[in-house]
């Protein structure tokens, strides 16, 4: 029996084993699904599958950079736990993963998952070996790269990779007179999480978003409407500079904003420096975790 390209896909969706395993072991069961995944799981294969219900919201954010600073990359690789975060393999797998992310131009998750990973197949593949042998289910959840003209990149991992922020300085400085700015803001978008770089980036439906919320709170106050307006324009601004980047207070010395301190770090090198990129990734945000009974969780874990 011929075996196609759907029929390998369902193989893949329901065992979790690499392409070219699933093709492999089709063609050995004759084009017969059941056959085919009694097969997987005999060969050890299909044991990611077991692992694919779970919710990994633990993990590791990682950064690489090119020498020169002219190219950047994160990726968040997410595990079940905190102890497999930490475990050596993990760590160098996701070490990995984001030099493929700097080293490779792929415009979305699907091609960077077909990209081939050392010996062991594509980086799908080794993901599924990863879950097999480690006991837990992971997943590549997201990855960016930043390379833009003019621009250099530095960047600031912390808490053991629970937090990586870049920061892409447009500048005709050099990286190294740039360096402590740069790592001094990727610390400040590490503490204080601004959404935007400038006020000028926000939308302006966010604004007015905004600005509705924060008139309707007054008006639910019992503040008089005529003086809703004046009392809106304050409080929106201040709103502006906890989530701007540059109009916050910097956190090394609270007497002067970022923008003053970028403005300040410019005259001494004699060059221009803005601020253009800013990534932050925190690992699990937003993912929903699911809360479960500490010892049904060790039963579970002793019944696999």
């Amino acid at each position: 029996m011929a075996v196609t390209a759907s029929m390998v896909k369902e193989l893949r969706e329901r065992t979790g084993a690499g392409m070219m395993d699933c093709k492999n072991t089709l063609v050995e069961a004759d084009g017969d699904i059941e056959k085919a995944i009694e097969l997987l799981r005999e060969k050890g294969l299909a044991k990611a599958a077991k692992k694919a219900g779970r919710i990994a919201s633990q993990g590791l954010i990682q950064l690489a950079f090119t020498e020169d600073g002219k190219k950047a990359a994160a990726i968040e690789v997410n595990a079940e736990t905190d102890f497999v975060a930490k475990n050596e393999e993990f760590v160098e797998f996701v070490d990995t993963l984001c030099d493929m992310v700097l080293n490779n131009d792929v415009k979305d998750m699907d091609e960077f998952m077909t990209l081939k990973y050392m010996d062991e197949g594509t980086v799908q593949d080794a993901l599924n070996n990863k879950i097999a042998k480690i006991g837990e289910n992971m997943s590549i959840r997201r990855f960016v790269k930043c390379e833009e003209p003019g621009v250099v990149h530095v960047g600031y991992v912390h808490g053991n990779g629970r937090i990586g922020v870049i920061i892409g300085l447009k500048t005709e400085a050099s990286l190294e007179d740039v360096y402590t700015l740069g790592r001094d803001l990727a610390m400040q978008v590490a503490s204080m999480n601004p959404r935007f770089i400038a006020e000028s980036d926000i939308d302006q439906e966010y604004i007015e978003n905004e600005k509705n919320i924060l008139i309707q709170q007054a008006l639910n106050e019992g503040k008089p409407q005529n003086i809703v307006e004046k009392m809106v324009v304050g409080r929106l601004k201040k709103e502006l500079k906890e989530i701007c980047l540059l109009e916050q207070s910097f956190v090394k010395d609270t007497d002067i904003s970022v923008k003053q301190y970028i403005d300040d770090t410019s005259r001494a090198l004699g060059k221009a420096v803005e601020v253009t990129e800013m990534v932050r990734y925190e690992v699990g945000e937003g993912i929903e975790k699911k809360e479960e009974n500490f010892a049904e969780e060790v039963a579970k874990q002793m019944n696999n």
